[in-house]
């Protein structure tokens, strides 16, 4: 949930909350743009063969200037963040409020459904790049401070990066509170550092000049397009700076953006192109040949400590997402830690951060140096802005209410950005670009066959199930053997006998004196409101039919929630409830529509190990009877 500020208290009080979660938005949430600066000179001017001429300089340091305003402030900053979905950011939710637009068209949720798992799986793509590519950057300063260290740059980095991964468990609040200060730092030091060349050199300043990106592209041709890939890599944490708004709302975020961080990356990058101007073989390191000789080893420690926080931007997102995508019945269930308890946004999965590590080790091992990660990079996040743009303007149109010329004009400013910067990056794939792209397609597999086989779960589930009332009628009639206590069967399908309930009945041939079928439903929106969350339907023979929601932003804790039914007149003594749920075997079948073959084992193993319904829901081992049932897809 987002933690905007109530502007209703008093001013000091307000202030102080909103420094304090500025501050803690610099420590997690731009620590991935943040570094940026450590390879993107480099990697645009120094990796495809171009010389830094005056004008090359002027017209790649025009690029990331206008990419940092149009993208970054206008496009993320104030377009994208109005769409929040009360106060979640991110693809998924910013899909799931797309799909709310369009209600009335099943083919257009599609569509949008599609699109959104496509940029929420090339976000996990950019988890595993940026990580790796960060602190791979500021390590790679030791070759500079000392040539004979480079070959133990990978082993450090890895070091560096398994310490990260493991100080995540302690969450989002507590690391953003020890990043912060550092972050701070870092940033001030950017500016600094940029400011002394930047007086030195004054004429760089010319580079705000839009012509000079104009006859870049003139006059450098093919090469400049090329040079897009490079120029993406200043804007790398943009989505994850969407991702991360339910963790400190939108207020903090800009006024950390315009008054902080955003100056200080331009003092940065324009040093950088002050110090090209006048010397340039500096292109090997633009980054650290700014720093003076003696506190050159401080500055690589900076460096990586920086280096690991831009992580955290993206880990704490993919974090954020996967529980939406849970939530949304795009992901298996797996174990979500909360780690504030003010704030529950913020959140560890710990399967998801055994993964990410994995991978961004393999990606370390892979490709050995930024240079060779900065081609691998590009084509997800470029890929996911694509996406973002795209939702965000459907969110426009059908919620906002912006007229169709506006919403075009508005669409064709960004859509020519994000694809030129996407089309520049397709040229990476040969390179390395196939790394995210197929970890991408892995990912939207594994979201788009767990959607489908749950569909298909819950349609053989309605098609099995006996006709609830003829079943309720026929119990009046045949009453069996009624024991004390309440039982609570949950099930997809309010209107079929629960298999659980055949069973116990079958097996035990006793009935509960009262019996209560449960479904719960995930909402497409952060949190249930109040009068939508309970709803309850008496039955005959005392069975009710009871249905709780839940936003995708909450945790589906069932005994709490009907802890709430008494004042609905539903009462629940938890000492006297027994629940009991259909354990589904999963058996892929060949013969039945559905999937192909491969997926519907896919859907089988990915079901055989995720998480429990019973432990998602929070309900008490001690209070619960599991009965098997096998369901052929």
């Amino acid at each position: 949930m987002s933690h905007e500020i109530n502007q209703s208290g008093p001013t000091a009080e307000v202030r102080s909350r909103l420094t304090a979660l500025a501050l803690g938005a610099i420590g997690v949430v731009f620590g991935d743009i943040g570094t940026s600066p450590l390879y993107t000179m480099k990697e645009t001017l120094g990796t495809h063969g171009m010389t830094p001429t005056p004008s090359a300089v002027l017209g790649v340091l025009s690029l990331v200037f206008w990419s940092l305003i149009m993208v970054v402030s206008l496009k993320y900053v104030t377009f994208v963040m109005r769409a929040d979905n009360k106060g979640e950011g991110g693809i998924m939710a910013l899909m799931a409020l797309a799909q709310r637009s369009m209600s009335g068209s099943a083919r257009a949720r599609w569509v949008l459904a599609a699109f959104g798992i496509f940029g929420a799986a090339l976000f996990y793509g950019d988890g595993v790049i940026t990580p790796a590519i960060s602190v791979l950057g500021a390590v790679e300063g030791l070759g500079v401070a000392a040539p004979a260290l480079d070959k133990y740059v990978v082993w450090i980095a890895l070091v560096i990066l398994l310490g990260m991964f493991a100080v995540q468990r302690h969450g989002t609040h507590k690391v953003g509170k020890a990043f912060a200060p550092v972050m701070t730092v870092w940033f001030v030091v950017l500016a600094i550092l940029g400011v002394r060349q930047i007086i030195a050199n004054p004429q760089v300043l010319y580079a705000v000049n839009p012509w000079h990106a104009v006859r870049f592209f003139i006059n450098h041709g093919d090469t400049s397009f090329i040079a897009l890939g490079g120029v993406v890599l200043a804007l790398t944490g943009a989505e994850a700076l969407y991702a991360d708004m339910g963790h400190f709302g939108k207020k903090p975020i800009r006024v950390a953006w315009f008054g902080f961080v955003l100056p200080s990356l331009l003092l940065n990058y324009f040093g950088q192109g002050a110090l090209l101007l006048s010397n340039p073989r500096a292109i090997e390191s633009p980054f650290y040949l700014m720093v003076p000789e003696s506190l050159l080893y401080p500055m690589i420690a900076l460096s990586a400590a920086a280096a690991v926080i831009a992580s955290q931007a993206v880990i704490s997102g993919a974090f954020s997402m996967t529980r939406e995508a849970m939530s949304l019945g795009y992901s298996p269930r797996m174990a979500v830690v909360h780690t504030s308890r003010e704030m529950s946004g913020q959140i560890f999965v710990p399967w998801v951060n055994k993964l990410l590590m994995v991978l961004v080790i393999l990606a370390v091992l892979g490709f050995r140096s930024s240079d060779n990660l900065g081609a691998a990079y590009g084509i997800a996040v470029t890929g996911t802005m694509t996406v973002t743009t795209l939702l965000a303007l459907v969110v426009a149109r059908k919620r906002w209410n912006w007229s169709m010329p506006a919403v075009i004009l508005v669409g064709v400013l960004f859509l020519v950005i994000d694809l030129a910067f996407f089309g520049a990056n397709l040229l990476k794939i040969a390179r390395g670009g196939w790394f995210p792209l197929v970890l991408g397609v892995v990912i939207f597999t594994v979201m788009t066959t767990w959607r489908r086989g749950r569909e298909l779960v819950v349609r053989e589930i309605k098609q099995s199930g006996l006709a609830l009332q003829p079943f309720i009628e026929n119990i009046a009639e045949h009453p069996p053997l009624r024991v004390p206590g309440t039982a609570v069967f949950l099930t997809a399908n309010q209107h079929a006998v629960p298999h659980a309930l055949l069973h116990n009945l079958k097996h035990n041939k006793v009935l509960h004196e009262r019996n209560v079928l449960l479904t719960v439903e995930m909402l497409e929106t952060p949190v249930a409101e109040v009068e939508e969350r309970i709803e309850i339907k008496p039955l005959e023979g005392n069975f009710f039919g009871l249905e709780l929601r839940f936003g995708f932003a909450e945790d589906p804790n069932i005994p709490q929630a009907l802890s709430r039914c008494t004042r609905e007149g539903l009462g629940f003594d938890m000492m006297d409830t027994t629940f009991f749920l259909s354990r589904e075997n999963i058996v892929a079948d060949v013969r039945r529509p559905g999937m192909a073959l491969w997926r519907d084992k896919l859907f089988a193993f990915l079901s055989r190990n995720a998480m429990p319904a019973t432990a998602f829901f929070q309900i008490p081992g001690n209070r619960l009877i599991e009965l098997g049932a096998q369901i052929e897809i």
